[in-house]
């Protein structure tokens, strides 16, 4: 993908609504990539029951204080409702949920992760209830809901580079390429103890085994590649700077630098049906041993409303789960992107992905 010049502006200042509850204003981003956009479709939180009483959120990360706010706008929006939230990384979170679920102590009523697979663990240990159709039905892409969880906002793994260091022909689509053409030695640029690269190997081990992904590990180890401590920092610092020339990170980090930096050289690209094209979601469940289940489980339809799903795509560049919803600016849409075919139930095998990248030395 090119053309990343017309993301400027984006995560400006949001219009606000003329009454006191927000409007659609308070929910989209500003700039002008936003301007001619047009009304979201599907389930406005107009034709949704009002949110009405007190819900406890287990938050998994909060991308960078995103997810916080859309809780504090759905909480301004009912007057009746009032949320409290806590928040760690997602597999952390899920571990307390685990703990809390088999010793009969649940103090949450809703698990909003990061990724799929800290979902897609608890729900196996037992940990959480089936949805209502009427929350599932509301995503799209049966790729993304199962009974006991449903995706919220929808990521893309892909290979962010410098303009100046690489042009669009450079990027393989293979992410076998990026770790054995010599054109990207000591060029590359890593955060292998970020988790959403632990998810990226964990799915690359669900589709090529652990020998396959050791052996990828190991080509990647030879091309010197530097560290980083996330992701965004890998694009940020290392990429929009010039330390590297590419490296694997979620398709929104060279977005969200781009929209605050409009002159950067920084162009985005994605490879093809392998793990570095994995299309992974953040979503949500209701917790067995939840105090309010029903109402978690309409909180959940309301993150998959027009509004929400408005908010999750122009400030935070997800792709949207609900139809009627489309991403910003010159983002593909998912169905245009070459994912591999994997159940993102896989995903909570993470344990293992740990321990190989000890076994190579990646991880101490």
């Amino acid at each position: 993908m090119t053309g990343l010049a017309g993301c400027s502006g984006i995560l400006g200042n949001e219009s606000e609504s003329d009454g006191d509850a927000p409007g659609i204003g308070d929910f989209r981003g500003s700039g002008a990539i936003v301007e001619d956009r047009p009304a979201p479709g599907g389930t406005s939180i107009e034709d949704l029951p009002d949110l009405d009483g007190e819900l406890a959120i287990y938050l998994g990360g909060g991308e960078g204080g995103r997810y916080t706010t859309l809780i504090d706008l759905l909480d301004q929006y009912y007057d009746g409702f009032e949320v409290t939230q806590q928040t760690q990384p997602s597999s952390q979170l899920a571990n307390v949920i685990v703990d809390e679920h088999d010793s009969g102590t649940t103090q949450a009523d809703l698990f909003w992760s990061v990724d799929a697979g800290s979902l897609a663990y608890v729900s196996e240990q037992g940990a959480t209830v089936d949805l209502s159709s009427d929350a599932t039905s509301m995503v799209a892409d049966d790729r993304f809901a199962t009974d006991q969880w449903v995706g919220v906002a929808g990521r893309s793994r892909a290979v962010p580079y410098n303009t100046n260091q690489f042009d669009a022909s450079d990027i393989p689509t293979s992410i076998d390429a990026l770790a054995t053409q010599d054109r990207f030695q000591g060029s590359l640029g890593w955060a292998p103890t970020y988790g959403a690269f632990h998810g990226f190997v964990t799915a690359m081990r669900q589709l090529r085994g652990d020998d396959g992904t050791r052996e990828w590990l190991n080509s990647m180890l030879d091309q010197n590649p530097a560290r980083y401590d996330s992701e965004y920092a890998t694009v940020s610092r290392g990429i929009t700077n010039g330390e590297v020339g590419a490296g694997p990170t979620n398709h929104y980090y060279p977005m969200l630098v781009f929209a605050q930096r409009p002159d950067v050289p920084l162009d985005l690209a994605f490879t093809e049906n392998d793990a570095g094209s994995l299309v992974n979601t953040a979503g949500a469940s209701v917790l067995d041993g939840a105090s309010d289940p029903e109402l978690a489980d309409l909180f959940v339809r309301h993150l998959l409303s027009a509004e929400a799903q408005e908010f999750l795509a122009t400030r935070g560049f997800a792709f949207p789960m609900i139809d009627g919803v489309e991403p910003v600016g010159p983002l593909p849409t998912i169905e245009e992107l070459s994912p591999p075919d994997l159940d993102l139930q896989s995903l909570s095998d993470v344990q293992p992905t740990i321990e190989l990248l000890k076994d190579v030395g990646i991880l101490s």
